[in-house]
């Protein structure tokens, strides 16, 4: 028998940052496709629409209106599913009906006032200014004695449930830590108290000596796909630095973040030449009041496309029942990424 190859045969990955498995299958990836490489056709969005919930001036649910905003625009969600204003109180019938109260608050941020336009058409200039808002709202709802974890991400394209293509993101704050940051809680402790250094700066430390999974990098930030992604094209923004929040990223580190996010986005519209979609989020530190040296500001990016811009992968069958699974490994999605054109396929 050949010697184990993780580019050839079925194996499975570990993820530190959850304690969770993935199955990978990079055989499978050889098969014939028997579908098609196609380019889907986008709609041509005006710079105003007047039936834009979100664009200036416009009027939103229950006749709130839009100021004329010229950058970014920040207000509480209209169908926010967490509020501030929830009694304290639970259920609990044996240890099997367990439920409690929880209360938050949740933001819209739009990007900028132009309705046709993404993060990667957008100037570094423009995506600081998000930054800057992001840190902001970040410090002022984290300072809330109600908020113990921040939520800050982004969903872009209808198949990621977005319902207005007006270029926005959101916050979803609450008392409780939400499952998947409670997880990376749990694992960067367990390896900071081993250890003494933050798991992701051990790690991005053997990402940059390997080179094989980073896709971009500047002073303050390496891109890669993680050795653990799911998602066929998955990729992680971790900072060089070790800190914990977008509090504590400075001028410098913002100007970086922006130019990282902007050049990745720009690599996510050119692989298929369509608006790419993704859901995606920064992971950083509760707003507690405790110490967390164990974390390591990082931003996640899902998207769910695999061959083309129609060709989706979902998470079905085995994966909803077993574990999660793909084909293309991260090596791969990360050369192709790299190697894209930096310039996006609009402009060119």
């Amino acid at each position: 028998m050949s010697d184990f190859a993780l580019s050839e045969h079925p194996h499975r990955r570990y993820n530190p940052l959850t304690g969770e498995w993935l199955l990978v299958s990079p055989h499978r990836a050889k098969r014939p496709w028997q579908g098609q490489f196609e380019k889907r056709q986008e709609e041509e969005l005006p710079e105003y629409d007047h039936e834009c919930y979100l664009c200036p001036g416009n009027l939103r649910a229950g006749g709130v209106k839009n100021p004329d905003y010229n950058d970014t625009f920040v207000f509480v969600n209209d169908f926010s599913s967490l509020k501030p204003e929830v009694p304290d109180g639970r259920y609990k019938d044996d240890e099997i009906f367990n439920a409690e109260s929880e209360k938050g608050l949740c933001k819209v941020i739009c990007f900028s006032p132009k309705h046709n336009l993404t993060l990667p058409e957008m100037s570094t200039v423009t995506i600081k200014k998000v930054i800057d808002v992001w840190q902001n709202e970040y410090i002022e709802i984290g300072n809330l004695d109600f908020v113990n974890y921040v939520q800050i991400f982004e969903n872009k394209g209808s198949v990621m449930g977005c319902s207005n293509p007006h270029p926005h993101g959101q916050i979803w704050a609450q008392r409780s830590i939400p499952v998947e940051p409670s997880k990376e809680c749990i694992h960067q402790k367990k390896y900071y108290d081993r250890n003494k250094k933050s798991l992701l700066s051990v790690y991005l430390e053997k990402e940059m000596y390997k080179k094989e999974r980073v896709i971009i990098e500047n002073d303050n930030f390496v891109t890669v796909a993680p050795f653990w992604g799911i998602w066929p094209y998955e990729t992680l923004i971790i900072s060089k630095r070790h800190f914990q929040s977008i509090r504590q990223m400075s001028e410098e580190e913002k100007i970086s973040f922006a130019e990282i996010l902007q050049q990745l986005t720009i690599i996510y519209d050119n692989l298929f030449e369509v608006s790419f979609p993704y859901s995606a989020g920064i992971h950083q530190s509760p707003t507690d009041g405790q110490d967390h040296p164990e974390w390591h500001f990082h931003m996640h990016f899902y998207p769910p496309l695999l061959r083309s811009a129609t060709v989706k992968k979902f998470m079905v069958g085995y994966e909803m029942l077993g574990n999660p699974q793909r084909d293309i490994t991260a090596e791969i999605s990360a050369k192709q990424l790299r190697e894209l054109p930096k310039v996006h396929y609009k402009k060119r």
